[in-house]
């Protein structure tokens, strides 16, 4: 079977095709991705603007031929909190609805970690014990942790790495006091009081770009050696790469590897998110998971397809 996803996410628009079956390994027949960084294209009122809409309607359109043009059995749209999270949500859909012809699903934060933890499960599958997640977007950090299939506990906050360097961030890079002001603001956030039940886990994961970026950039291994690569992030390696990074210019981090050209200037809020979360959680090493969202709704999808 072939099935289509349509990922309008807090950074880029994703359209992934995979051939896929009961019991298979779902192996990638197309993707293609259009950069909209829709996380930073808010008006003051937190409306996505014309301008964002207009570019998320073109995306959708052209992720649908090409899912026609490749004879896609299903396409699966959703959106995640740049979406869910603009006050002109409902007229933005209805946009995309009757122009792009795509029905966009916006998916709760707590589905997006709930999901999520999902295919990392799958991913280390059940030997890893009791799991604790982590997913930092565009928009919004994801905080899963259980010892089943379906997570415990799902919690979203609104620390994504784009958002936070659109609201904090006017210098690049940026000054010591609005690095301040973005870890004072981070720290408040993780005192969610759910938070306070995670321990006990096995194994502590992470999934995102912002995650693999930080990872390589802490000696993880490069996405050239492969999917099945072992690859991890010590709390120490991370906060060393932050103290690199937090001097540098978005330019020059472009040029780093492993740190894609259109999210280096993300990347140091994505490091201050990470290394607060870890520090609050207790954790001293993630594993990376190259699994994410998209296959979490890819792999609940053939579940109900087969009657798992």
């Amino acid at each position: 079977m072939r099935l289509g996803v349509l990922d309008v996410g807090s950074n880029t628009v994703h359209l992934l095709v995979l051939d896929a079956h009961r019991g298979a390994h779902p192996w990638p027949a197309h993707s293609q991705k259009e950069r909209l960084r829709l996380a930073e294209q808010l008006g003051e009122a937190g409306e996505l603007t014309r301008a964002g809409a207009d570019a998320l309607v073109k995306a959708c359109a052209q992720a649908r031929r090409a899912a026609k043009e490749l004879e896609v059995d299903e396409l699966m749209a959703f959106a995640t909190s740049a979406v869910r999270d603009a006050t002109n949500s409902a007229e933005v859909l209805r946009r995309v609805r009757e122009e792009a012809g795509v029905e966009l699903r916006v998916l709760s934060g707590e589905d997006e970690a709930r999901m999520t933890f999902f295919a990392v499960r799958r991913w280390f599958g059940w030997s890893a014990g009791r799991m604790l997640v982590l997913d930092i977007g565009g928009g919004s950090l994801e905080i899963a942790a259980g010892i089943d299939e379906e997570p415990a506990l799902a919690v979203s906050l609104p620390l994504g790495a784009g958002r936070l360097t659109r609201r904090f961030f006017q210098s690049d890079p940026p000054s010591a006091a609005e690095l301040a002001e973005l870890e004072s603001y981070v720290d408040e956030q993780l005192q969610h009081r759910e938070l306070d039940a995670l321990r006990g886990w096995k194994m502590a994961a992470a999934t995102s770009k912002t995650f693999r970026s930080l990872a390589r950039l802490s000696g993880a291994a490069p996405s050239g050696d492969g999917l099945w690569s072992p690859r991890a992030m010590t709390r120490q390696g991370l906060h060393q790469v932050r103290g690199f990074i937090q001097r540098m210019a978005s330019s020059a981090l472009a040029e780093l590897d492993g740190v894609s050209a259109s999210r280096a200037h993300q990347l140091l809020a994505g490091a201050v998110v990470a290394e607060a979360t870890m520090r609050r959680l207790g954790i001293d090493e993630l594993r990376i998971c190259p699994w994410a969202l998209r296959e979490g709704v890819i792999l609940a999808r053939l579940d109900q397809l087969t009657g798992r």
